[in-house]
């Protein structure tokens, strides 16, 4: 029995003895989400339905609520947040990533007495919507690993991409690669794409393309999510020329590019474990006053290159990292 069964088993088997002891108060939660079509959030999505066995096990209720698209971020955050408020969910977990907009629909939501768990991107903000907790990896710290690794492996000019312009979790990442390369004698240049090529394969390759070809110095690239590194991939072998290749987040093309030696790395935060513990930590905080005294709780980075790469297979096929 792998270990993630094992953990849903215990935590079931757990949950059935707590809920046959005692009548207690069944949690009632809403997970918010990036875009369905973002291939990131169907591991999100995994951790999320294995969590909902243990709290519906309690008799409590998990909704699990994604943005369309990107195009609208904001506004569409904000939507979700009063949708679940509108719905009388007891908890929401959520990622901050447009502070502006979320903060005060979350400090609305706080005021009403909806518990707050957060997860992925805005550990920043928790004391400002009187979060519980936050489960995911510091999006700076990991971009610095992402920087020091291509700039100690011989990268001098590196492109970091963003794929939805302004969204703080990119841009920390991209703020972290600039000040680990810079530390290792390398420089970064920042591409931004329109929101609307999110997860456009096609449309992202020709963007990167065409920052390639117009500058002949750039010899590295990091995206800020897995899907974009198959589009750098494709706009490095269109542009002609040996370009290091490395990215934020994990799947099955990403690692196998690393295996055949076509991509450098990949920085891994391990989105499953991450909507997982702040669902059913959220739901244990409602029903039993439940705490964990590590405040927050990291689920990265870990840098994955030649020499892991074997045995980080497994877990993404599965759809856990």
């Amino acid at each position: 029995m792998s270990f993630m069964k094992s953990t849903v088993t215990a935590l079931l088997a757990c949950a059935t003895v707590a809920g046959s002891v005692a009548s207690v108060q069944a949690a009632e939660i809403a997970v918010i989400a990036g875009s369905a079509n973002d291939e990131f959030f169907n591991r999100v999505k995994k951790g999320v339905d294995q969590a909902a066995l243990v709290i519906e096990a309690n008799g409590g209720k998990v909704t699990y609520l994604p943005t369309q698209n990107y195009d609208n971020f904001g506004p569409d955050l904000v939507g979700l947040i009063n949708t679940a408020v509108g719905q009388g969910v007891d908890g929401i977990a959520i990622p901050i990533w447009v502070p502006e907009a979320q903060v005060p629909a979350l400090q609305a939501a706080a005021g009403q007495g909806v518990k707050i768990m957060m997860y992925n991107s805005g550990a920043e903000h928790r004391e400002a919507v009187k979060g519980i907790n936050y489960f995911g990896a510091d999006d700076r710290i990991a971009g610095v690993a992402g920087g020091e690794y291509l700039a100690k492996n011989g990268a001098q000019r590196i492109l970091c991409h963003i794929h939805v312009p302004g969204a703080v979790n990119l841009e920390a990442r991209c703020d972290g690669v600039t000040e680990g390369a810079e530390a290792n004698g390398a420089e970064v240049v920042r591409v931004p794409t329109p929101a609307n090529l999110d997860s456009d394969a096609t449309g992202t390759a020709e963007a990167i393309k065409a920052e390639l070809l117009k500058d002949s110095s750039i010899d590295a690239v990091i995206t800020g999510a897995a899907w974009a590194s198959d589009s750098a991939a494709i706009a490095i072998q269109q542009a002609g020329r040996p370009v290091m290749l490395g990215t934020f987040d994990l799947s099955p093309s990403v690692l196998n590019r690393i295996k055949d030696g076509t991509q450098n790395m990949a920085i891994d935060q391990q989105p499953y474990l991450q909507s997982f513990l702040a669902a059913t930590m959220l739901a244990a905080n409602i029903d039993f006053g439940v705490e964990l005294a590590t405040d927050p709780v990291l689920t990265g980075p870990a840098i994955v290159d030649a020499e892991n790469v074997e045995v980080t297979m497994k877990g993404v096929e599965e759809g856990v990292r």
